[in-house]
């Protein structure tokens, strides 16, 4: 008796330690199985006067190309150290080109809100998207950027001016200016160090404020700004190894400055051919920057990220989150006529409150109405039940989970055992 009196306590010690083990064990996996929501981008310009022009077109460069692919302006901060298009040496008022052929002013319609009016003396020139321009000038500052990624804003700060990620979403940080090793100056008098990044990181992922993070920067020595990141989660990238400088592309001589970075440059050109809809991975975009025309060595940082490049489209970044409704019907009665009542998809970035947009047949609607039909629809209760059970099943994705799951359920189940036993 005083055998089985002892055996009793010690199963209940060695379940119990099962039962936190896979408590952790599921709290530890939860990033990694929350569901994609949202995307985000971090725009930010960090360098001040005329000559630096090719940063700001740049970065707005980014902007116009992610508003392209769908995120919209409530869920990018813009971040631009100084205003070149009021610039008195720009020869063009309130304009900003990243090309010499001045086809495409970025300080154009495609950059919203609200209408306000921009007073270039001696030309005053209605923009009505200037104010996407979330940070400007003086407010650009390491601490202003380090405040954004952490959220730890003061409280006059407005909602607009916030980053409201949380743990569903897919963060786009993308930085120019000048750097080196392990720094990127803030406006030529301060500088962000490569351990200040990684701890605003760390902070960022402790408090689920993002399920995937890629870091883009264009910089003299670009990689080294990566050293110090520890994050699951965050894949990097930048335009130039340690020891190497980045370049311009071109020069603009009618401007008189050049005007947009190779790095970026060619980023651009990869993006101009895509839209919303299509499926390039990040692989892809990786492998396509060439280091005879770079003048440097793109290097990108993956131990941080989980999943292959090769299966990551490149608009979980730069583009909105697509929802696609699939439409797989069992019956024959559905012809395919009747697909065309499937919604399409849409960006839930851009959809406000979520709704979705459908594509409605008035005929389709009137034969869904058909009784006939609605009785086809029922079908079995057991079958009905069957997908149910089913259904729940697909939602285990992973192998860890469903072990935990067992170990939780098998608790109640051997503590009884073990107490009747006796």
């Amino acid at each position: 008796m005083a055998t089985s009196f002892k055996f009793k306590p010690l199963t209940i010690s060695i379940l119990l330690l099962f039962l936190c083990n896979a408590i952790a064990s599921s709290a530890s996996g939860s990033s990694s199985t929350t569901m994609h929501t949202n995307n985000w981008a971090i725009l930010v310009c960090t360098s001040r006067f005329w000559f630096n022009y090719r940063h700001m077109a740049n970065t707005l460069s980014l902007y116009r190309t992610v508003k392209r692919l769908g995120i919209p302006d409530e869920r990018i901060i813009l971040m631009l150290a100084d205003d070149m298009a009021c610039n008195a040496r720009n020869k063009y008022p309130a304009q900003v080109f990243n090309n010499e052929n001045h086809r495409l002013n970025l300080y154009g319609d495609n950059v919203e809100v609200g209408s306000i009016f921009l007073i270039c003396k001696p030309f005053v020139f209605l923009l009505r998207d200037l104010e996407a321009v979330d940070y400007r000038g003086y407010e650009v500052t390491v601490e202003n950027f380090l405040r954004i990624l952490t959220g730890r804003h003061e409280t006059a700060v407005p909602r607009s001016k916030r980053l409201l990620s949380d743990e569903g979403s897919h963060i786009l940080l993308y930085m120019t200016g000048h750097g080196g090793d392990e720094f990127l100056k803030f406006q030529d008098s301060e500088e962000l160090q490569s351990h200040d990044l990684a701890d605003a990181v760390k902070q960022m992922k402790e408090k689920r404020r993002f399920k995937e993070l890629l870091i883009m920067v264009d910089t003299c020595q670009a990689a080294t700004l990566f050293s110090q990141l520890q994050s699951p989660g965050v894949l990097a990238i930048g335009s130039s190894k340690k020891g190497e400088n980045s370049y311009s592309h071109h020069l603009d001589s009618d401007v008189g400055v050049s005007v947009v970075d190779r790095f970026t440059f060619f980023t651009l050109a990869f993006f101009e051919r895509l839209n919303m809809y299509d499926n390039a991975s990040l692989s892809s975009l990786f492998t396509s920057y060439n280091p005879n025309t770079l003048m440097s060595t793109a290097y990108y940082r993956t131990d941080l990220y989980q999943r292959r490049l090769e299966e990551v489209p490149v608009t979980n970044f730069f583009g909105s989150v697509m929802e696609t409704i699939h439409t797989d019907s069992p019956y024959r009665a559905f012809s395919n006529r009747y697909y065309r009542k499937s919604k399409t998809e849409m960006p839930s970035d851009q959809s406000g409150g979520g709704n979705q947009r459908a594509l409605e047949d008035s005929d389709v609607l009137e034969e869904l109405a058909d009784p006939k039909l609605n009785a086809i629809q029922v079908g079995c209760p057991l079958t009905h039940t069957w997908n149910t059970i089913l259904g729940r099943m697909e939602k285990i994705t992973q192998i860890d989970n469903f072990v935990n799951c067992g170990v939780v359920l098998m608790f109640p189940i051997v503590a009884l055992s073990s107490w009747f036993s006796h």
